[in-house]
This record gives C-alpha cells, sequence and structure tokens, in this order.
C-alpha cells in the first residue's frame, strides 16, 4: 500500500530563513505554528519528511555534524514527528549532485524507501528549486513565504500552517 506524504524544505518553512546559512544551534529557530502544522498533518496519516540543500557543507562553511545537530533541535521542537530528513550536502561550484533541489534524487530516494503515492503528496517549500525538485517526481507543490510576488503560484501562502490548512481542504 503507498502512503502520502509532505515533503518539506527545511529554512523559511521549519526554521527562520536568515538570508545566510543557518548552521548553529543559536540561529536555528523553529518558526511559530510549525510543531501544531507538523501535528496537524500527521494526525491526519502523512508521512512527514524534510528535504533540504546544505551547500555549505561543500564550502567548508560547516560540517554534516553541525547540520544533525540542527535537526535534532528541529525534532525536539516538534515533538519527533518527522519521520526522515534528506539532505544535500554538495554545492555546484565544488560538486555536482542530482539530490541537490532543483534536482529530485532526495524525493526519489525518499519515494522509493518509504513507498510513497505522489498523487496524494505535497511539497511545501519556499523557493523556486523546491517547487521543481516536486514537478520532476508529479508531486502537487505550495510555496510558503513572501519571496515572491503575489499570485505568482497556484498554491502560495504565507506559513506553513496555512499550508496544511489548504492540503487538508484539499483532501
Amino acid at each position: 500500500m503507498q502512503r502520502k506524504c509532505i515533503f518539506l524544505d527545511r529554512d523559511g518553512v521549519l526554521n527562520r530563513e536568515r538570508g545566510d546559512y543557518t548552521y548553529t544551534l543559536e540561529d536555528f529557530e523553529v518558526l511559530p505554528g510549525v510543531p501544531e502544522a507538523l501535528a496537524l498533518l500527521k494526525q491526519n496519516g502523512y508521512l512527514l519528511i524534510v528535504v533540504t540543500n546544505q551547500g555549505g557543507i561543500a564550502k567548508g562553511l560547516y560540517t554534516k555534524a553541525d547540520v544533525m545537530a540542527c535537526h535534532r533541535k528541529l525534532q525536539e521542537s516538534c515533538g519527533h514527528l518527522i519521520d526522515a530528513i534528506y539532505y544535500a550536502p554538495s554545492h555546484p561550484r565544488y560538486s555536482e549532485s542530482l539530490s541537490r533541489k532543483p534536482d529530485s534524487l532526495m524525493l526519489e530516494r525518499a519515494i522509493a524507501r518509504y513507498s510513497i503515492d505522489p498523487d496524494q503528496s505535497w511539497m511545501v517549500g519556499d523557493s523556486h528549486r523546491d517547487l521543481e525538485a516536486a514537478e520532476k517526481v508529479g508531486i502537487r507543490s505550495i510555496i510558503v513565504g513572501d519571496k515572491y510576488a503575489a499570485e505568482s503560484y497556484t498554491w502560495q501562502v504565507k506559513d506553513l500552517l496555512e499550508a496544511v490548512e489548504l492540503i487538508l481542504g484539499e483532501c
């Protein structure tokens, strides 16, 4: 039996986007409403999988251990509701990778591993590349935040909680 899933970008969706790399625990701030939004999705039977580019690793700005510490903080802040976290440590100037969004290998791996049905799944991101990765695997997507002009996308909302309301209203 295939499962339904919400794929989540990290920076700008789950934690505050700083405009720079977020890799210290002091700078890693889970956004308001995120734990509640994730709990609603779990109550409605969704797998929750984070897919995040972490190019600062390839650039030597921070380590995998720094990323893992931030992910532990995320899980602790959200009641350990996230089923899996995939991250792409590469950066185009240093190392090519099909995992890095806008490519879709992180999503493809999760779809195969967790027997996910793309038709019942969504991607919630805050950038074009998040939505491009979702499109490559046939998953609907929602963009959150105010990076892009209003009505640039069919599904464009303020934050994750509003995205969850939209997802649950569509199903």
